[in-house]
């Protein structure tokens, strides 16, 4: 009697691990499959090229007036010197300026683009999780190894209801 129960109490956890569903996903490939995406990321990737744009042009105008500096010092009264190179300093600190202003504007334009995507998969895949009656759903991406065995691929399922 005593090894029944003994068997019971041994088992029964792993007969409860055993109904569990589990499930896990290609994040990634779910949201790169998604037209906004697409979108979201032309609009970021036109926006860098527009930034790195202006910055080419003012790196080239420092360094066209560095340059014209450089041959005409030696000609130059000593107040003119000093008043060039102060210029050139307050262009370049423009141009560092500009560069992280772009930067933080980047940043800031892909965080506007990209959260509802990450929020419109949140849901997708929480309505999966709760339909499909899953424990949890993981990314593969944030995991080293994944037991097909034991959990379930639902990246098909959270796309189909992505397009619902």
């Amino acid at each position: 009697m005593k090894k029944i129960i003994l068997m019971a109490l041994i088992f029964a956890p792993a007969a409860l691990f055993a109904q569990q569903k589990y499930g896990h996903i290609n994040a990634q490939e779910v949201l790169t499959s998604m037209p906004e995406y697409s979108i979201a990321n032309g609009e970021i990737e036109a926006k860098a090229k527009e930034y790195q744009q202006e910055m080419q042009e003012m790196q080239a105008e420092f360094q066209r007036k560095a340059e014209e500096y450089d041959k005409a010092k030696d000609t130059m009264p000593q107040t003119k010197q000093q008043e060039t190179e102060t210029e050139l300093q307050d262009l370049y600190m423009k141009l560092q300026d500009a560069n992280q202003d772009y930067q933080q504007k980047l940043q800031q334009l892909q965080q506007e683009k990209q959260q509802p995507l990450y929020n419109k998969l949140m849901n997708a895949i929480t309505a999966v999780g709760k339909t499909g009656g899953y424990l949890y759903i993981m990314d593969i991406a944030s995991v080293l190894y994944v037991n097909d065995a034991i959990s379930e691929d639902v990246t098909a399922k959270v796309k189909a209801e992505l397009k619902k």
